[in-house]
């Protein structure tokens, strides 16, 4: 599952000891260069000096001694900058082999860590998801790298019933110690040490529960083709300001995704293709003030996706071609002043869309080509003053 990132030490790269010139060599070159300098730094100083005594009344004669004492000063100073320019290179050179024997020590991390995640028992695999998260932490040129490889092991097969001839004992804590590692790293995006702008590639995974309550995500968290069988995966007073959270194709056949008091304040969360048949989708206490939520082409035959208490003040969620055949939408309480909710396109054979109790303020609510062959919609108690209403093509404003 890993790939190997140990550096061979006959072919190092990075710094590098560079290849010194022989003794016998370097020796009468610098000596004839220091003579040369001397010699130069001499005349020089010799007729500076000699142009001061001349204009002297009446003129004076050279003072050798003062000659002298200028060019050993001149260099003395040259020697004094190209013995701090050598104790620079050598300072370089102690941090490129202190920087290789970090990088190697790392590299060997990295490798023991991944195969204790391969392992048969689930003890050791458990201390290989710690290892890993430590060594992202110590290695930020390749923390990705390292998450990946945890978001691998939940993309690998897994089968969450227990009796089945394919489960695995111990793996469901492993797996949901992945979770709780990614999570922790997700909670403060200003902490020296933070994962919030990088990706997480779920994609096809099983997920029976997991938490990522009050995480920040800045970069791409891809859920594509997952599935939700069972127990809980929460976001509840996560933050959206400007990732994606991408759910599309994702199944969600008994299992409850809640993002209870969540903010959408720029990001996307996107359900595009997927079938609710009985699990739930919570938006409890919500706050969408910029985001996007996409339930195109999204079907419904069972499942429910709660809105109760959320707030619309900027953001959009889409519910276009969608077919609802049994599942209920409910924003009750919920409150709109500005944003859009829509559901154009959308078939109701037996669902249910519920704005019991909203307060609309401001906003559109739009229902562009909803075809209703059994469902029903409802607006019982709520309170108008100013929504826009999208009946068709052209649209009517509340109370018209």
């Amino acid at each position: 599952m890993a790939v190997s990132l140990r550096r061979k030490p006959e072919a190092p790269r990075g710094r590098y000891t560079p290849n010194l010139w022989p003794v016998w060599i370097v020796a009468p070159v610098a000596l004839i260069a220091a003579a040369a300098l001397g010699w130069v730094i001499y005349h020089y100083a010799y007729d500076h000096f000699a142009q001061a005594a001349a204009d002297q009344k009446p003129p004076k004669p050279v003072n050798i001694n003062d000659v002298l004492k200028a060019t050993v000063t001149a260099l003395t100073l040259v020697g004094a900058v190209l013995a701090g320019l050598y104790a620079y290179r050598k300072q370089l050179l102690a941090e490129g082999d202190a920087h290789r024997a970090d990088a190697s020590q790392l590299a060997e991390r990295y490798t023991t860590a991944a195969e204790q995640l391969g392992h048969d028992q689930a003890a050791v695999r458990l201390a290989g998801v710690y290892a890993l998260a430590r060594l992202a932490d110590d290695w930020a040129e390749q923390r990705q790298v390292c998450i990946d490889v945890l978001c691998a092991y939940l993309r690998m097969p897994y089968e969450p019933d227990p009796t089945a001839p394919e489960h695995k004992a111990g793996e469901r804590e492993v797996r949901q110690t992945i979770i709780r590692v990614i999570r922790d790293h997700l909670q403060q995006p200003d902490a020296p040490i933070t994962w919030c702008e990088h990706n997480f590639d779920f994609t096809g995974a099983v997920f029976d529960g997991g938490d990522f309550s009050n995480s920040h995500f800045g970069g791409t968290a891809s859920f594509v083709g997952a599935t939700f069988s069972g127990g809980t995966v929460k976001f509840v007073q996560s933050r959206f300001s400007g990732g994606t959270v991408d759910f599309g194709r994702a199944t969600f056949s008994g299992g409850t995704v809640s993002f209870g008091r969540a903010t959408f304040s720029g990001g996307k969360v996107s359900f595009v293709g997927a079938t609710f048949s009985g699990g739930t989708v919570s938006f409890v206490g919500a706050t969408f003030s910029g985001g996007t939520v996409d339930f195109v082409q999204s079907r419904f035959s069972g499942g429910t996706v709660e809105f109760l208490q959320a707030t619309f003040s900027g953001g959009k969620v889409s519910f276009g071609l969608t077919t609802l055949s049994g599942d209920t939408v409910d924003f009750a309480q919920a409150t709109f002043s500005g944003g859009k909710v829509s559901f154009g396109l959308t078939t109701l054979s037996g669902g249910t869309v519920s704005f019991v109790a909203a307060t609309f303020n401001g906003g559109t609510v739009s229902f562009g080509s909803v075809t209703l062959s059994g469902g029903t919609v409802t607006f019982d108690h709520a309170t108008f003053s100013g929504t826009v209403f999208e009946w068709g093509p052209l649209p009517v404003p509340a109370g018209a």
